[in-house]
């Protein structure tokens, strides 16, 4: 196949997410931190404030707050991804994802019969580093998609990160277009002449034929910790530390609160994390996709319903104190994709959790690795890219922590509800890639 033949491999540094994080102490107590570490910053003056105006808060509130606070948020004014950052994902590890990714969208494109358009939504772009892969694979399959008419609409909070995604796609070759009381905030188009646009939110982006892609969007979401007790179950709590007036701490609320209705009657984890964020996009994912076709595929670590306690902080590439130095770290929650499916409500079939390795194996990952190995005679490059493909698949890394989520109509897993002729039989439908093997017609 044509897209294998491009050669090439992208620096590999440290990843994210693959140590444990524990709870310190009993009471939900961050734990006694240095004090260098405990310094004080611009938003823990605002939470500080905020607490003692309106009492403790919840986890899904000081994460919303810490990461998107449009002017203190973590997200909103920095870029936090690669080497330089305080954590790195899969695009930046290997070329080998992103490309597979688009061969992923295009094999989806050609089960449900090369519809003459479609908008490839994305949730999150970080750097754009990962649309820019899957865009060389669109590219370099030109002929195939010659006839189709393709946008880009990208959804991101952060002005900071949408100036980078901006220049990863279309290095300003064509001015942008840019409107911050719009929905489409920001227009442009890319180096291969595809049309650009910026969202803050999802519900903006045109309801039409789409692909959309998440990838470690989920994880950021805020979410709601639980905690059960004798008295049932108690949410979690943020409060300033009584003994420490500059410190924060968790606390378990005194009575019920109005999340907890989001437990499952039948949980038998005495920890859970809930999400009704995740819930409301995946359901507005999973309408637009019953009404206009298309499909959504989700990547991000996470479990299926069976992990506790998975909020953790990154900084530097480093395990970060949750409560410490807010505003300086990214938080970050494993995704539960039990939950996910149970919010698609039946419009759509789901497909996955699959692993990581299990995926991109399907995909073709040793082969396009050979491939790119037979075409790199550079040791240096021969190097980064065996360490990104152990990086991807090794289940000690991301292979086993990282899982995949497909989303598409009833249709595609059970052939067309259209009528066929009486002398045909009914076209049985192809697999979806990845989650079975790679398969062309």
């Amino acid at each position: 196949m044509n897209f294998l033949a491009a050669a090439g491999a992208r620096r590999l540094c440290a990843m994210r997410a693959v140590f444990p994080y524990l709870w310190r102490g009993k009471y939900f107590s961050s734990g006694n931190e240095p004090a260098e570490n405990n310094s004080v910053t611009p938003m823990l003056r605002h939470l500080i404030y905020k607490i003692k105006s309106t009492g403790p808060i919840t986890v899904a509130e000081y994460m919303k707050e810490v990461l998107t606070n449009p002017a203190k948020g973590y997200y909103m004014n920095r870029d936090m991804l690669g080497e330089e950052g305080d954590f790195i994902t899969s695009p930046e590890i290997s070329q080998m994802f992103g490309e597979l990714l688009g061969i992923w969208f295009i094999s989806e494109w050609i089960a449900a019969g090369k519809n003459s358009a479609f908008q490839l939504v994305e949730l999150g772009p970080g750097k754009g580093t990962l649309l820019g892969d899957i865009l060389r694979v669109f590219s370099q399959l030109g002929s195939l998609l010659k006839n189709c008419d393709i946008s880009l609409h990208l959804v991101e909070v952060s002005q900071k990160l949408s100036e980078i995604q901006a220049l990863t796609l279309t290095e300003e070759k064509v001015p942008l277009e840019r409107n911050a009381e719009s929905p489409v905030y920001m227009k442009g188009v890319t180096k291969s002449g595809i049309p650009v646009s910026w969202y803050r939110d999802l519900q903006d982006v045109p309801k039409e034929y789409s692909f959309y892609l998440a990838h470690e969007f989920f994880d950021v979401l805020p979410v709601h910790k639980f905690q059960k007790t004798p008295h049932g179950w108690r949410e979690v709590l943020v409060d300033i530390d009584p003994q420490v007036s500059d410190k924060l701490r968790f606390v378990l609320a005194p009575c019920a609160t109005p999340a907890e209705a989001f437990i499952q009657n039948d949980e038998t984890r005495d920890h859970v994390e809930v999400c009704p964020e995740a819930g409301v996009v995946i359901q507005e994912l999973s309408e637009r996709i019953s009404l206009t076709g298309g499909a959504a595929l989700i990547a991000d670590y996470g479990h299926d319903g069976t992990k506790t306690d998975t909020f953790r902080g990154f900084c530097g590439h480093r395990l970060h104190d949750v409560l410490t130095a807010p505003g300086t770290a990214d938080l970050t929650a494993d995704v539960d994709f039990s939950y996910l499916r149970r919010m698609s409500q039946g419009k759509v079939a789901s497909l996955g959790p699959i692993e990581q390795q299990t995926f991109l194996r399907n995909m073709g990952i040793d082969v396009r690795l050979k491939i790119l190995l037979d075409k790199t005679e550079e040791p240096s490059l021969r190097q980064q890219l065996l360490q990104g493909y152990n990086m991807l698949m090794n289940p000690m890394k991301m292979g086993e922590r990282f899982n995949f989520l497909a989303l598409v109509p009833h249709q595609r897993l059970h052939g067309s509800n259209h009528q066929t002729n009486a002398r045909q039989s009914k076209p049985s439908p192809s697999p979806v890639a990845g989650f079975g093997e790679l398969a062309w017609r």
